[in-house]
Protein backbone atom coordinates (compact mmCIF):
# COMPACT_ATOMS: atom_id res chain seq x y z
CA UNK A 1 0.00 0.00 0.00
CA UNK A 2 1.01 3.64 -0.39
CA UNK A 3 2.02 5.65 2.64
CA UNK A 4 3.66 8.95 3.48
CA UNK A 5 6.75 8.10 5.53
CA UNK A 6 9.78 9.72 7.08
CA UNK A 7 13.11 7.88 7.02
CA UNK A 8 14.77 10.29 9.43
CA UNK A 9 13.74 13.22 11.58
CA UNK A 10 13.51 16.66 10.03
CA UNK A 11 11.27 19.40 8.63
CA UNK A 12 8.09 18.75 6.59
CA UNK A 13 10.11 18.25 3.41
CA UNK A 14 11.32 14.92 4.81
CA UNK A 15 7.99 13.23 4.01
CA UNK A 16 8.08 10.93 1.00
CA UNK A 17 5.71 8.47 -0.62
CA UNK A 18 6.68 4.82 -0.19
CA UNK A 19 5.24 1.37 -0.72
CA UNK A 20 4.89 -0.39 2.63
CA UNK A 21 3.27 -3.71 3.57
CA UNK A 22 -0.51 -3.56 3.97
CA UNK A 23 -1.39 -4.53 7.56
CA UNK A 24 -3.29 -7.70 8.36
CA UNK A 25 -5.78 -8.01 11.19
CA UNK A 26 -4.48 -9.54 14.43
CA UNK A 27 -6.07 -10.45 17.75
CA UNK A 28 -8.17 -7.58 19.09
CA UNK A 29 -7.49 -5.35 16.10
CA UNK A 30 -9.16 -4.25 12.87
CA UNK A 31 -7.77 -2.96 9.61
CA UNK A 32 -9.22 0.42 8.64
CA UNK A 33 -9.37 1.85 5.16
CA UNK A 34 -8.25 5.37 6.05
CA UNK A 35 -10.51 8.14 4.79
CA UNK A 36 -9.03 11.08 6.70
CA UNK A 37 -6.50 12.03 9.38
CA UNK A 38 -5.60 15.26 11.16
CA UNK A 39 -2.34 16.86 12.20
CA UNK A 40 -1.65 17.41 15.89
CA UNK A 41 1.34 19.20 17.45
CA UNK A 42 2.65 15.85 18.71
CA UNK A 43 2.83 14.67 15.08
CA UNK A 44 5.05 17.60 14.15
CA UNK A 45 7.21 17.03 17.23
CA UNK A 46 7.68 13.35 16.35
CA UNK A 47 8.50 14.25 12.75
CA UNK A 48 11.09 16.84 13.83
CA UNK A 49 12.78 14.52 16.33
CA UNK A 50 11.78 16.50 19.41
CA UNK A 51 10.36 13.40 21.16
CA UNK A 52 12.35 10.43 19.76
CA UNK A 53 11.38 8.18 22.68
CA UNK A 54 7.78 7.94 21.42
CA UNK A 55 8.52 7.84 17.67
CA UNK A 56 7.78 4.76 15.55
CA UNK A 57 10.61 2.94 13.81
CA UNK A 58 11.83 4.15 10.43
CA UNK A 59 10.46 4.22 7.82
CA UNK A 60 7.83 5.78 10.07
CA UNK A 61 4.17 6.24 9.21
CA UNK A 62 2.94 9.10 11.41
CA UNK A 63 -0.41 10.47 12.63
CA UNK A 64 -2.72 8.97 15.23
CA UNK A 65 -6.08 10.49 14.37
CA UNK A 66 -8.06 8.43 11.89
CA UNK A 67 -11.54 8.19 10.42
CA UNK A 68 -12.41 5.40 8.06
CA UNK A 69 -14.16 2.10 7.42
CA UNK A 70 -13.36 -1.35 8.78
CA UNK A 71 -12.21 -3.71 6.01
CA UNK A 72 -10.87 -6.62 8.07
CA UNK A 73 -11.66 -7.89 11.57
CA UNK A 74 -9.20 -9.76 13.76
CA UNK A 75 -9.82 -12.67 16.09
CA UNK A 76 -11.78 -11.83 19.23
CA UNK A 77 -13.28 -8.61 17.88
CA UNK A 78 -16.99 -8.30 18.55
CA UNK A 79 -17.34 -4.50 18.69
CA UNK A 80 -17.07 -3.90 14.96
CA UNK A 81 -17.72 -5.65 11.66
CA UNK A 82 -16.56 -5.09 8.09
CA UNK A 83 -18.11 -1.90 6.71
CA UNK A 84 -18.48 -0.11 10.04
CA UNK A 85 -17.36 3.53 10.05
CA UNK A 86 -15.04 4.28 12.97
CA UNK A 87 -12.79 6.97 14.37
CA UNK A 88 -10.07 7.16 16.99
CA UNK A 89 -6.50 8.06 17.84
CA UNK A 90 -5.03 4.66 17.17
CA UNK A 91 -1.34 4.91 16.35
CA UNK A 92 1.45 6.93 14.86
CA UNK A 93 3.53 6.42 17.98
CA UNK A 94 6.10 3.86 19.16
CA UNK A 95 4.99 0.31 18.44
CA UNK A 96 2.03 1.27 16.24
CA UNK A 97 1.30 2.08 12.62
CA UNK A 98 0.12 5.52 11.55
CA UNK A 99 -2.79 6.92 9.61
CA UNK A 100 -0.84 8.54 6.76
CA UNK A 101 -1.41 5.45 4.65
CA UNK A 102 -4.12 3.74 2.67
CA UNK A 103 -4.80 1.31 5.51
CA UNK A 104 -4.17 1.32 9.27
CA UNK A 105 -4.08 -1.47 11.84
CA UNK A 106 -5.93 -0.34 14.98
CA UNK A 107 -6.63 -1.78 18.41
CA UNK A 108 -10.41 -1.78 18.84
CA UNK A 109 -9.96 -0.44 22.38
CA UNK A 110 -8.90 2.87 20.82
CA UNK A 111 -11.88 3.15 18.44
CA UNK A 112 -15.53 4.14 18.54
CA UNK A 113 -18.34 4.33 15.99
CA UNK A 114 -17.98 7.48 13.90
CA UNK A 115 -20.70 10.02 14.70
CA UNK A 116 -23.35 9.62 12.02
CA UNK A 117 -23.81 13.36 11.62
CA UNK A 118 -20.14 14.06 10.85
CA UNK A 119 -18.19 13.68 7.64
CA UNK A 120 -14.97 11.69 7.66
CA UNK A 121 -13.04 14.97 7.58
CA UNK A 122 -14.89 16.30 10.63
CA UNK A 123 -14.56 13.02 12.53
CA UNK A 124 -10.81 12.85 11.92
CA UNK A 125 -10.43 16.23 13.62
CA UNK A 126 -11.76 15.09 16.98
CA UNK A 127 -10.06 12.10 18.64
CA UNK A 128 -6.74 13.28 20.10
CA UNK A 129 -7.84 16.77 21.03
CA UNK A 130 -11.14 15.66 22.52
CA UNK A 131 -9.56 12.89 24.57
CA UNK A 132 -6.95 15.39 25.79
CA UNK A 133 -9.55 17.96 26.81
CA UNK A 134 -11.74 15.27 28.39
CA UNK A 135 -8.91 13.75 30.42
CA UNK A 136 -7.81 17.20 31.57
CA UNK A 137 -11.13 18.79 32.48
CA UNK A 138 -13.17 15.80 33.60
CA UNK A 139 -10.64 13.27 34.88
CA UNK A 140 -7.91 15.53 36.27
CA UNK A 141 -9.66 18.78 37.24
CA UNK A 142 -13.12 17.31 37.93
CA UNK A 143 -14.70 20.52 36.63
CA UNK A 144 -17.94 21.36 38.43
CA UNK A 145 -21.09 23.35 37.75
CA UNK A 146 -20.59 27.02 38.55
CA UNK A 147 -16.80 27.02 38.47
CA UNK A 148 -14.91 29.60 36.42
CA UNK A 149 -12.75 28.08 33.69
CA UNK A 150 -10.24 29.96 31.54
CA UNK A 151 -9.31 28.18 28.30
CA UNK A 152 -6.36 29.59 26.38
CA UNK A 153 -6.43 29.53 22.55
CA UNK A 154 -10.10 29.48 21.63
CA UNK A 155 -9.62 28.17 18.10
CA UNK A 156 -6.79 25.74 18.81
CA UNK A 157 -7.28 21.99 18.52
CA UNK A 158 -7.65 21.26 22.23
CA UNK A 159 -8.93 24.73 23.10
CA UNK A 160 -12.02 24.65 20.91
CA UNK A 161 -13.10 21.32 22.40
CA UNK A 162 -12.25 22.36 25.96
CA UNK A 163 -14.60 25.34 25.71
CA UNK A 164 -17.47 23.03 24.79
CA UNK A 165 -16.71 20.38 27.43
CA UNK A 166 -16.34 22.95 30.21
CA UNK A 167 -19.65 24.51 29.20
CA UNK A 168 -21.35 21.10 29.18
CA UNK A 169 -20.18 20.66 32.78
CA UNK A 170 -21.96 23.86 33.75
CA UNK A 171 -18.89 26.04 34.17
CA UNK A 172 -18.69 29.73 33.34
CA UNK A 173 -16.20 29.67 30.48
CA UNK A 174 -13.69 32.35 29.53
CA UNK A 175 -11.33 32.04 26.59
CA UNK A 176 -8.43 33.92 25.05
CA UNK A 177 -7.62 34.62 21.42
CA UNK A 178 -5.69 37.10 19.30
CA UNK A 179 -8.26 38.41 16.80
CA UNK A 180 -11.91 39.39 16.55
CA UNK A 181 -12.56 36.42 14.25
CA UNK A 182 -11.16 33.95 16.79
CA UNK A 183 -12.92 35.68 19.68
CA UNK A 184 -16.21 35.39 17.80
CA UNK A 185 -15.64 31.67 17.15
CA UNK A 186 -14.92 31.18 20.86
CA UNK A 187 -18.27 32.71 21.73
CA UNK A 188 -20.02 30.58 19.11
CA UNK A 189 -18.50 27.45 20.64
CA UNK A 190 -19.98 28.35 24.01
CA UNK A 191 -17.58 30.69 25.80
CA UNK A 192 -19.35 33.20 28.02
CA UNK A 193 -16.52 35.72 27.66
CA UNK A 194 -13.80 36.04 25.00
CA UNK A 195 -10.63 37.95 25.92
CA UNK A 196 -8.16 39.47 23.46
CA UNK A 197 -4.86 38.72 25.16
CA UNK A 198 -3.07 41.21 22.94
CA UNK A 199 -5.19 44.06 24.24
CA UNK A 200 -5.45 43.10 27.92
CA UNK A 201 -2.84 41.92 30.38
CA UNK A 202 -3.51 38.98 32.68
CA UNK A 203 -3.81 41.36 35.61
CA UNK A 204 -6.37 43.46 33.72
CA UNK A 205 -8.66 40.64 32.67
CA UNK A 206 -8.44 38.87 36.03
CA UNK A 207 -9.50 42.12 37.69
CA UNK A 208 -12.30 42.78 35.18
CA UNK A 209 -13.83 39.32 35.12
CA UNK A 210 -13.10 37.87 38.58
CA UNK A 211 -12.69 40.97 40.78
CA UNK A 212 -9.02 40.08 41.00
CA UNK A 213 -9.65 36.65 42.53
CA UNK A 214 -8.59 34.58 39.51
CA UNK A 215 -10.13 31.56 37.79
CA UNK A 216 -10.89 28.23 39.45
CA UNK A 217 -9.40 26.29 36.53
CA UNK A 218 -6.96 27.55 33.91
CA UNK A 219 -6.37 25.33 30.88
CA UNK A 220 -3.09 26.20 29.18
CA UNK A 221 -3.02 24.67 25.71
CA UNK A 222 -0.09 26.80 24.54
CA UNK A 223 2.90 26.20 26.82
CA UNK A 224 6.07 28.25 27.22
CA UNK A 225 5.55 31.67 28.76
CA UNK A 226 1.80 31.15 28.63
CA UNK A 227 2.11 28.60 31.42
CA UNK A 228 3.53 31.36 33.64
CA UNK A 229 0.60 33.58 32.67
CA UNK A 230 -1.72 30.73 33.61
CA UNK A 231 -0.19 30.59 37.10
CA UNK A 232 -0.88 34.32 37.37
CA UNK A 233 -4.51 33.96 36.22
CA UNK A 234 -5.47 31.18 38.65
CA UNK A 235 -7.36 31.71 41.87
CA UNK A 236 -6.02 30.61 45.26
CA UNK A 237 -6.36 26.81 45.49
CA UNK A 238 -6.99 26.76 41.74
CA UNK A 239 -6.03 24.11 39.22
CA UNK A 240 -3.72 24.52 36.24
CA UNK A 241 -4.16 22.11 33.32
CA UNK A 242 -1.27 21.86 30.87
CA UNK A 243 -0.55 19.84 27.74
CA UNK A 244 2.76 21.45 26.71
CA UNK A 245 5.08 21.61 29.71
CA UNK A 246 8.47 20.61 28.32
CA UNK A 247 9.97 23.81 29.71
CA UNK A 248 11.49 25.32 32.83
CA UNK A 249 9.39 27.51 35.14
CA UNK A 250 9.45 29.25 38.48
CA UNK A 251 6.98 27.31 40.64
CA UNK A 252 6.84 29.87 43.44
CA UNK A 253 3.49 31.27 42.14
CA UNK A 254 2.01 27.78 42.63
CA UNK A 255 3.29 27.70 46.17
CA UNK A 256 2.04 31.20 46.94
CA UNK A 257 -1.53 30.30 45.93
CA UNK A 258 -1.46 26.57 46.74
CA UNK A 259 -2.20 25.74 43.12
CA UNK A 260 -2.17 22.24 41.65
CA UNK A 261 -0.63 21.52 38.26
CA UNK A 262 -1.99 18.67 36.14
CA UNK A 263 -0.20 17.49 32.99
CA UNK A 264 -1.98 15.49 30.31
CA UNK A 265 0.23 13.56 27.87
CA UNK A 266 -2.42 11.80 25.83
CA UNK A 267 -0.29 9.35 23.88
CA UNK A 268 0.91 7.51 27.00
CA UNK A 269 -2.29 5.46 27.13
CA UNK A 270 -1.92 4.60 23.44
CA UNK A 271 1.56 3.25 24.06
CA UNK A 272 0.47 1.50 27.29
CA UNK A 273 -1.83 -1.26 26.02
CA UNK A 274 -3.30 -1.91 29.48
CA UNK A 275 -4.91 1.56 29.54
CA UNK A 276 -6.17 1.82 25.97
CA UNK A 277 -9.75 0.94 26.86
CA UNK A 278 -10.10 4.33 28.58
CA UNK A 279 -9.92 6.12 25.25
CA UNK A 280 -12.45 3.97 23.44
CA UNK A 281 -14.90 4.61 26.29
CA UNK A 282 -14.35 8.36 26.08
CA UNK A 283 -14.85 8.37 22.31
CA UNK A 284 -18.13 6.46 22.59
CA UNK A 285 -19.38 9.20 24.90
CA UNK A 286 -18.08 11.77 22.44
CA UNK A 287 -20.03 10.12 19.63
CA UNK A 288 -23.18 10.36 21.74
CA UNK A 289 -22.59 14.06 22.45
CA UNK A 290 -21.84 14.86 18.81
CA UNK A 291 -24.95 13.06 17.58
CA UNK A 292 -27.03 15.02 20.12
CA UNK A 293 -25.61 18.28 18.78
CA UNK A 294 -23.72 19.09 21.99
CA UNK A 295 -20.17 18.93 20.61
CA UNK A 296 -18.76 19.98 17.25
CA UNK A 297 -15.35 20.00 15.59
CA UNK A 298 -13.70 23.13 14.24
CA UNK A 299 -11.88 22.35 11.00
CA UNK A 300 -9.64 24.79 9.16
CA UNK A 301 -11.05 25.72 5.76
CA UNK A 302 -7.89 24.42 4.05
CA UNK A 303 -8.31 20.64 3.79
CA UNK A 304 -5.34 18.80 2.27
CA UNK A 305 -4.81 15.42 0.61
CA UNK A 306 -2.05 12.94 1.48
CA UNK A 307 0.17 14.32 -1.27
CA UNK A 308 0.05 17.66 0.54
CA UNK A 309 1.22 16.44 3.95
CA UNK A 310 4.20 18.82 3.82
CA UNK A 311 1.88 21.78 3.37
CA UNK A 312 -0.43 20.53 6.15
CA UNK A 313 2.42 20.27 8.66
CA UNK A 314 3.75 23.66 7.59
CA UNK A 315 0.35 25.27 8.17
CA UNK A 316 -0.01 23.81 11.65
CA UNK A 317 3.47 24.91 12.62
CA UNK A 318 2.79 28.44 11.33
CA UNK A 319 0.14 28.88 14.06
CA UNK A 320 -2.15 30.35 11.40
CA UNK A 321 -4.68 27.52 11.30
CA UNK A 322 -8.14 28.08 12.73
CA UNK A 323 -9.22 24.74 14.17
CA UNK A 324 -7.85 21.37 13.09
CA UNK A 325 -5.78 20.75 9.97
CA UNK A 326 -7.19 17.67 8.20
CA UNK A 327 -5.99 15.53 5.28
CA UNK A 328 -8.02 13.14 3.12
CA UNK A 329 -6.75 9.84 1.74
CA UNK A 330 -6.41 11.07 -1.83
CA UNK A 331 -3.19 10.92 -3.82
Amino acid sequence: MKAQVIKKFGDPSFFEIAEVPKPEAILGHVVIEVKATSVNPIDTKIRSGAVPAVAPEFPAVLHGDVAGAVVEVGEGVTEFKVGDEVFGCAGGFKGTGGALAEYMLADVQLLAPKPKNLSMVQAAALPLVTITAWESLYNRANVQNGQTVLVHAATGGVGHVAIQLAKLAGAKVFTTASSEEKLSIGKRLGADVSINYREQSVEEYVKEHTDGKGFDIVFDTVGGENLDRSFQAAATYGKILAIAARSTHDLSPLHAKALSLHITFMLLKVINKEQRQDYGKILREVTNLVEKGKLQPLVDERVFNFNQVKEAHTLLESNKAIGKVVLTNEW
